[in-house]
């Protein structure tokens, strides 16, 4: 049986719920983009498929990568509130 410290102070986590929320928005928005760059290709690899150069998968695909990994870096700066002593 371990004996509890009455000293020890309660854990506490690293980021707020604010931040979790941001990261998680980010995390879909990097998953999107991958889905979205998904496809295109052809069964048969003597006929070409003009459609892997489409919009989506060109430049909005990319951007939604891009913006996922800066929402990312933006939920780990964000900083948490002091709590009043």
């Amino acid at each position: 049986m371990q004996k509890k410290d009455k000293n020890t102070t309660p854990q506490e986590f690293i980021f707020e719920k604010k931040n979790y929320t941001i990261m998680f928005a980010g995390l879909a928005c990097i998953a999107l983009g991958f889905i979205l760059m998904s496809g295109g290709g052809t069964d048969n690899p003597d006929v070409f498929n003009p459609e892997i150069f489409s919009f989506r998968r060109i430049r909005l695909a990319p951007t939604l990568v891009i913006l996922g990994f800066a929402l990312e870096i933006y939920a780990i700066l964000v900083p948490a509130k002091k709590k009043k002593a």
